[in-house]
């Protein structure tokens, strides 16, 4: 009876503690505005059905369909901003590894041997920035930067200013476009990377690593961890992300456009700041990746059904990358300080 009543008597959280708990995990903040807006969402499409179509099917299908090419560029980008390091060119490698996918294809090559060329590609050009980077000691911004106008250029340079035809066989059209239970195959892979990269940066050393190199190089080399070829792997999944976003992306489409990728390394460094990563490295989550990709489609999503002008969007994600880089930097300073 003592013991029961013991565990009857213990204290429950208040709400505030609750609160406090929840914006003390790397990813709360960002939970808390994404499920504040989703329950808004809800709320408004089921009060004003016809006006408002957030749950239609139709509008399910749209967004599983856009998610997944951005959601696989952020986790690419966000391992390597956990590490330290930035890249710029993932949206020109993203079109480049696609067009060159696409002509394989084009020339007779099966679409499952063409794909791992375009990974290899990826993961390759990950490494070239990573190693210039590295061995130079120069910026990873101004590496990458070059990157994204070369490799933009390149692709002007093999096929011209025209788009690129994907006519793959079935079977891979249906494990990359196509529908099980429902879902979206390219939102599936995507489901499933996030859960093998949350294994692999929070249950794997090397997780542990890749935290520690961008937290503070200096004493993770101190206690042993090979900082550069860390870095090196981050650089080489980044790319490697680029590409399977390419690959999403033409399967879906049935074509390569040359400019497609522009702008996208942008979204998806932004959608890693709105997720919690900090610019600095050493701190964030593959569920705030998640997440941030998803409030970046859902905010999108609403302004297109509220018939808003496209530059809305844009101020309100500026807003939102500012609101999440102060709040970001105050955790940051009070990890510092602690």
């Amino acid at each position: 009876m003592t013991e029961l009543t013991n565990v009857r008597a213990a204290p429950r959280r208040s709400a505030a503690e609750w609160l406090y708990h929840i914006l003390s995990m790397p990813a709360g903040a960002i939970l808390l505005v994404f499920l504040v807006v989703q329950l808004a969402c809800i709320i408004a499409g089921l009060l004003f059905p016809d006006s408002f179509r957030y749950l239609s099917p139709q509008n399910m299908g749209i967004m599983m369909r856009s998610v997944p090419v951005l959601g696989c560029l952020a986790l690419g980008a966000g391992i390597l901003m956990v590490a330290g390091e930035f890249d710029l060119s993932i949206g020109s490698v993203y079109t480049f590894t696609a067009v060159i996918m696409a002509i394989l294809v084009g020339n007779g090559i099966d679409a499952f041997i063409a794909a791992p060329i375009g990974l290899l590609i990826g993961a390759a050009i990950g490494l070239i920035n990573g190693a210039l980077t590295l061995r130079f000691n120069l910026p990873s911004f101004i590496v990458t930067l070059g990157g994204l106008l070369f490799w933009r250029g390149a692709v002007l340079l093999i096929n011209g200013a025209v788009q690129v035809r994907f006519d793959p066989n079935p079977m891979f059209n249906a494990m990359f476009s196509g529908t099980v239970l429902g879902l979206n195959a390219a939102f599936i892979w995507f489901l499933l990377l996030c859960g093998l990269f949350h294994l692999l940066l929070h249950r794997h050393r090397f997780g542990n690593h890749v935290f520690a190199t961008g937290g503070n190089r200096s004493a993770a080399t101190a206690i042993g961890v090979n900082t550069a070829r860390i870095k090196l792997t981050a650089f080489a999944i980044a790319g490697t992300m680029a590409a399977f976003a390419g690959i999403l992306a033409t399967t879906r489409v049935g074509s390569v456009q040359p400019g497609q990728g522009t702008g996208l390394e942008l979204q998806a460094i932004a959608a890693c700041v709105i997720g919690g990563l900090s610019l600095r490295g050493g701190r964030g989550s593959i569920l705030g990746i998640f997440l941030g990709v998803m409030l970046i489609f859902t905010i999108t999503d609403v302004l297109l059904l509220m018939r808003a002008p496209g530059f809305y969007l844009d101020m309100f994600i500026a807003t939102l990358i500012v609101v999440a880089s102060i709040f970001n930097h105050g955790l940051d300073r009070r990890g510092d300080a602690s």
